[in-house]
């Protein structure tokens, strides 16, 4: 019997990793109305707390990918899971809004940063050298799939007995992945004797260690980044990406729904099935990623989203569960779509070498897409006492960022880079 690659391990670890602190941030849209019932605090301060977190997740993606280059994939996920711990059990708490804040905007914001950021295309890049679009696909998918798959069970626990039981399995199933990161995960292939998947012969100069500072690190990337037109339309439209799902979906989609008299359980699984179908839709985005030109794979994804977000609003006026099922299937199914694309060109334009921390601040772009949904859209909320124009708005900007993905040019950054220096 052929023993299995280790890289398949690290993959199982990295993507139960991403599922559970994906579970962690996006709990986020279940505990809304309960803490509004509870505390009496305003939507729009609870939406702040949480567009905080996820602004910071995003922001931090660029340093987490330098910081992994100098203490090891493995030391950082421990740090991570343990502040996401730290974050859930401080929830228990709190009492006043700036609590709140603390605890989901920063501490369970920057500790969700690693996992939801530069781990996939990391271990991608890393560990894989035949495949890698088929395990950027399966941890991509991960990312959304833990967003919403155990949210009709958390949605069902706060409603039988209160947020606080939720709150506790969250905590139970962040101790059980603490445990495991700590007995399987390793740092690279080279630690434990073994060559990347699919990988014949050792690169040389592929395990260079980085000994720069990683916030300079990061910092230099992007000022040679932002000189280059195809970083701004990739972070333009990640921008929307993040815009029109985690930051609008992920946040207010229960509390919506709830507003058209369905049940916080019938929205929470409506959720979980955008999960599952995200699960089919984001790996067979890395297996087309492989395949097809990316530029436009992202151009139908985007539009296509768009176009589902426009008609979730009439889905939600009609009453109709049904189609309300037909937007969940289809919505998943694009949910996290864009993102192998995305990590894709972004290699083949900077280059493997600079394409982690250059992913990172294509992918802060995309948290501060879902700060202003998560934020706006409750802000919005309060002046129309509605949700419609938020999503509305989110399908329109989605047909925006279908139109940037097509114009960029697949060229190699080094070139770029040195002709800017050079000027």
């Amino acid at each position: 019997m052929k023993r299995i690659h280790y890289s398949w391990v690290i993959l199982s670890v990295a993507f139960f990793s991403i599922l559970i602190a994906g579970i962690v941030r996006s709990s986020s849209g279940v505990f809304i109305v309960p803490f509004e019932t509870e505390f009496g605090w305003e939507r729009a301060t609870i939406s702040l707390a949480f567009a905080v977190g996820l602004l910071l997740y995003g922001f931090s993606g660029p340093f987490m990918a330098a910081l992994i280059e100098v203490t090891g994939v493995k030391k950082m996920m421990i740090l991570a899971m343990t502040t996401l711990l730290v974050g859930v059990l401080l929830t228990y708490f709190m009492v006043k809004p700036w609590q709140l804040i603390l605890i989901w905007g920063v501490i369970i914001g920057l500790g969700s940063g690693l996992f939801l950021t530069v781990l996939s295309p990391y271990i991608a890049n890393t560990w894989f050298e035949k495949r890698r679009g088929l395990a950027l696909g399966i941890l991509t998918a991960s990312t959304a799939t833990g967003q919403l798959v155990l949210l009709p069970i958390l949605a069902i626990i706060i409603e039988t007995h209160s947020w606080r039981w939720a709150m506790g399995l969250i905590l139970i199933l962040s101790v059980i992945m603490l445990s495991i990161i700590l007995l399987f995960m390793k740092n690279s292939p080279k630690e434990i004797g073994l060559l990347a998947y699919g990988l014949e012969e050792e690169v040389s100069g592929s395990e260079k260690v980085q000994k720069k500072n990683p916030v300079i690190v990061a910092l230099q990337t992007l000022y040679e980044v932002v000189k280059v037109k195809e970083f701004w339309l990739l972070a333009v439209s990640f921008f929307i990406c993040g815009l029109s799902t985690s930051g609008l979906i992920g946040t207010h989609f229960i509390s919506y729904c709830i507003g058209f008299g369905f049940t916080a359980v019938a929205a929470a699984s409506m959720l979980s099935l955008m999960g599952v179908f995200d699960l089919i839709g984001a790996t067979l985005s890395g297996w087309l990623s492989d395949r097809f030109d990316n530029r436009w794979l992202l151009f139908w994804y985007y539009g296509l989203r768009g176009a589902s977000l426009v008609f979730l609003p009439f889905a939600l006026s009609e009453g109709s569960m049904t189609f309300l099922i037909i937007f969940s299937v289809f919505y998943g199914l694009d949910w996290i779509a864009t993102v192998p694309p995305t990590i894709n060109i972004s290699r083949q334009i900077f280059g493997k070498e600079k394409s982690g921390i250059v992913y990172g601040w294509i992918f802060a772009s995309h948290q501060l897409g879902a700060a202003v949904a998560a934020g706006g859209a409750g802000v919005i909320y309060n002046i129309f006492n509605s949700y419609s124009w938020a999503f509305a708005l989110a399908g329109m900007f989605c047909l925006v960022a279908s139109l940037f993905v097509v114009v960029i040019k697949k060229q190699p950054i080094e070139v770029k880079i040195q002709t800017h220096v050079a000027n």
